[in-house]
Order: structure tokens, then C-alpha cells, then sequence
């Protein structure tokens, strides 16, 4: 028995059995989030349904090549990646622009990315992501995905959009009482029940059939190379916007390293905390060359490791290798893709929840004597998010076509307000705790 009453610690490698059991555990919890994000991205993007089954093979490809990195040579913790919300954001907020200055965009910034951890300058950026700058973009995050989630449920092209509703509200009331009552690893598991369950649900009063692509299972490579050119293209607009959500999703992959690191006391931490982030900007690096959405370490494996009693690392390799056997199967990945929209709305409408819920954790533990210029600060930026992701295109449009990408993306524009407003406006008026 290793420390913290673990059955398996860190460097323990678990019978052959055990490990494959555990490996299994977290493919099924990585694969849902690699499902919702990827799916929401592939349907943004491409019209053609084998484009966006070759898209989500893409993204399980570089997920498990990412998850066998990390565990021999970034942080080497028992860490699950995936998808980074806040990059779906950017990818929303650029509809419109270039498809290739995007995927460039996520290219260069997971070049920075690894140069910040490989020089330790990413040490005095942290410096201006105070609880208060902390607080709002985690709650800008869930607030200006809500026009996205809005379309997926309810949106001009749905077919039945009261159902629709009724349908995500069910769904959203269902998980917060099972979130309430169920035994700590089948919390951790309840996106999974969620997809499953409102899938089956939806295909019930739904009259919708399952896509499965014709010819055969072996395609990644083609399909990488088919789908997959990487063109060069700079647009400063976007590659401002996406610098942004870097910053943000720098702040989660510390985060996430660092929450592992603590709980499972382990050594060297700075180095592992570089090498981990340094792998992450190769990944994203990897993922703009790919033409997919950028990656991050997620935070709810400290749920699982207490779950499960067990924190061996070595237990996430069968799951990097289930992620690249399932990526060279396009049958496969297309009968696990083939969630209906409403359902994946209904679950990103839950994990916005749990991701204010974040927020506003963190903004009562890490906050305190909030004044009203203090709330100001974070209130602000949140509304002016919420009203340019809301803004319609039309408008949009009117805004400088170099600037759009920036003006026209709530989160950058929450973001900036709040930086602007925290460290310039009411500097001297910070709260207790920062």
C-alpha cells in the first residue's frame, strides 16, 4: 500500500490484469470529452460526415500519441488529456476566417508555448492571472460557449427544438441528482452514462439513424493526408485571439500538473511541471500541422486516483494505445461520433456548469473582502463577453476586418477587459488573498 492509502502509487506497475482494467477506466472517461469537443469542431468545419469522422480519428490519434508522451517524458503523472474548451472557444469565434490561419494560429501558439516552459519564462505571466483574473476566465469559458450549446439544442437548422429543450433540461436535472448521490468513481464516470443514456433516450423519440461510412477500417493515414494538408496562413486577428486562449489554457494545464503533483506528493515538481507544459505546446504544435483542435491536461484526475486507489502512471498507457487502435477505425469512431447534437449540447451544458461551479469555487475560497469595485472587475468583462458572443453577424461583419477575430470573440474581449481593469484600473484596491 503506497502513500495516501493508495493501492497503487505512482512507479507501481499493477499486475497485467489490473492494469488492463484500469486502462480501460481511463479510456472511457478520456474518449467522451475527445467525442463532445471534437464533433462540436468537425461539424463547425466540414459538411461532409466522412470529414468529420476522419477529423475525430485525427483527434484520437494525436490524444493517445500525446497521453504515451506525457507519461514517459513530460510530467509523468497519472494525467488524461484531451480537447481544450477554451481553444473550442477561439475555433468559434473565428468562424469565418480562414480555416488554415486558424490551425496556424494553434501551431504558433503551442510554439510559444513549449519556448515559455523550455526558458522558464512563462514564470512572470503568471503573475498577472491574480484569483480575480483566474475567476473570470474560467466563468468567461462556460458563458461565451452558450450561443454554441444554444445552436446545438435549439438552434435554426433543429428540427424539434421544444423537444430539444425539454430534452436538455432533463438531462442537465438528471446529472446534478446523480452527481449528488453517486459513489465517488461513478461521479467521475457520469459523462459517459450521460452520453450513453441520452443517446439511447434521444434515438427513441427521435427519428434519426446511425452513419456508418462504407469501405474499409484502415484510413487514418489517407484520411490524415486527405484531410489534413497544413497550409500556412497568418491572420494577426486571429493569432491575437488565439494567444489569449493560450494564456488560459496555460494557466489550466499548470493547474492540472500541479493539482496531481500535490496530491500524490510527488518530487521534482518544477520539472515536472515544465516538461508537462513543454509537451503540451508540442501537442498543440502536432495538432495545427494535423488541422485539429489543441490539447490539454484535464483536472478531474485527482477524482479518479481517489476513486480508484490507484495513481500508477503505467495504467494510462493501455489507454494511449486504445486511443490509437480506435483512431484507425473509421467505422469505429463513426459509430462512437454519431452522438445527436441535442446530446451533446445537453452535456456541454452540464460541463459549463460544473466549470462555473469551478469559478465560483475558487472566487469564494481564493477571494475574500470583495468590494464593489472588486466586483466590478469581474462582473464587467463577464457581461461584455456575454454580449459580444451574442452579437450577430451582421454586426460583426461592420467590425475592421483586421480586428474581427479580436472585437468579435467575447472571450478575448472578457479577457482583456478584466487584465486592463485588474492590474491598471484598480490596482491599488486589490482584495485580501491575491
Amino acid at each position: 500500500m503506497s502513500r495516501m492509502g493508495l493501492k497503487y502509487g505512482l512507479e507501481d506497475k499493477p499486475p497485467f490484469g489490473e492494469l488492463m482494467f484500469f486502462g480501460l477506466q481511463w479510456l472511457a472517461i478520456t474518449f467522451p470529452a475527445i467525442m463532445i469537443i471534437g464533433k462540436v469542431v468537425s461539424e463547425l468545419q466540414f459538411n461532409s460526415l466522412i470529414e468529420q469522422v476522419i477529423y475525430l480519428q485525427k483527434v484520437s490519434f494525436l490524444v493517445g500519441i500525446s497521453l504515451f508522451c506525457q507519461v514517459f517524458w513530460g510530467h509523468r503523472l497519472p494525467l488524461v488529456i484531451g480537447p481544450a474548451a477554451v481553444l473550442l472557444v477561439g475555433i468559434v469565434a473565428a468562424q469565418g476566417s480562414n480555416i488554415h490561419a486558424v490551425y496556424t494560429s494553434i501551431l504558433l501558439g503551442g510554439i510559444i508555448l513549449f519556448i515559455l516552459a523550455a526558458t522558464g519564462l512563462f514564470a512572470p505571466l503568471i503573475k498577472l492571472f491574480t484569483p480575480r483574473v483566474v475567476v473570470t476566465i474560467l466563468l468567461l469559458i462556460a458563458f461565451t460557449l452558450t450561443p454554441t450549446i444554444l445552436s446545438l439544442i435549439a438552434g435554426p437548422e433543429v428540427q424539434y427544438p421544444v423537444l430539444n429543450i425539454c430534452f436538455a433540461l432533463g438531462i442537465v436535472f438528471c446529472a446534478f441528482i446523480a452527481n449528488c448521490y453517486l459513489p465517488p468513481f461513478w461521479k467521475s464516470t457520469l459523462i459517459i452514462w450521460l452520453v450513453l443514456a441520452g443517446s439511447v433516450v434521444y434515438y427513441l423519440i427521435s427519428p434519426l439513424e446511425f452513419y456508418i461510412p462504407e469501405g474499409g477500417s484502415l484510413k487514418v493515414f489517407s484520411g490524415f493526408l486527405a484531410a489534413g494538408d497544413f497550409n500556412y496562413s497568418l491572420d494577426p486577428g486571429v493569432l491575437v485571439a488565439f494567444l489569449f486562449c493560450f494564456l488560459a489554457l496555460l494557466i489550466n494545464d499548470m493547474g492540472s500538473i500541479q493539482a496531481v503533483g500535490e496530491m500524490l506528493q510527488s518530487d521534482k515538481m518544477q520539472k515536472r511541471l515544465s516538461r508537462g507544459i513543454c509537451f503540451t505546446g508540442l501537442t498543440n504544435v502536432l495538432s495545427g500541422l494535423f488541422g485539429v483542435i489543441g490539447m490539454v491536461n484535464f483536472s478531474f484526475s485527482p477524482g479518479v486516483i481517489a476513486a480508484t486507489g490507484c495513481a500508477s502512471r503505467f495504467t494510462l498507457i493501455p489507454a494511449a494505445v486504445g486511443l490509437i487502435l480506435i483512431s484507425f477505425s473509421q467505422k469505429a469512431i463513426a459509430f462512437m461520433g454519431n452522438i445527436p447534437g441535442a446530446v451533446i449540447g445537453s452535456v456541454l451544458l452540464y460541463i459549463m456548469s460544473t466549470q462555473i461551479v469551478a469559478g465560483l469555487m475558487m472566487a469564494f475560497r481564493k477571494v475574500k473582502n470583495i468590494t464593489f469595485e472588486g466586483g466590478l472587475v469581474i462582473g464587467l468583462p463577464l457581461i461584455l463577453g456575454i454580449i459580444i458572443s451574442f452579437l450577430p453577424p451582421e454586426v460583426t461583419a461592420m467590425f475592421p476586418a483586421n480586428l474581427r477575430p479580436i472585437l468579435g470573440n467575447g472571450f478575448v474581449v472578457g479577457s482583456l477587459t478584466v487584465l486592463i481593469l485588474d492590474h491598471l484600473v484598480t490596482e491599488n484596491n486589490h482584495m485580501q488573498g491575491e
